[in-house]
């Protein structure tokens, strides 16, 4: 089976594996007791959202995932890990 993407689906395809493997990255940096549950957490987050089609609300949690990200990196980096 062959599916076959348009130009604007392939693009935010590729930025929410991209957001997607950034916040797996930032998760590793977390202190072990609490690593695996939001790892979990991120998982979870983007299986609720997988059947997702609309383009403006992909659009929208791509965008509140990458402040919630950046949060969380910061939090991260004041905490010196």
């Amino acid at each position: 089976m062959v599916i076959s993407f348009d130009l604007q689906t392939f693009i935010l395809r590729a930025r929410v594996l991209k957001l997607y493997r950034q916040a797996l990255r930032v998760a590793k940096r977390a202190p072990a007791p609490s690593k695996g549950e939001l790892m979990q957490t991120i998982r979870q987050e983007m299986e609720n959202n997988r059947d997702c089609n609309d383009r403006q609300r992909i659009r929208y949690l791509i965008s509140e995932g990458m402040e919630r990200l950046k949060n969380l990196d910061e939090m991260l980096d004041m905490q010196g890990h």
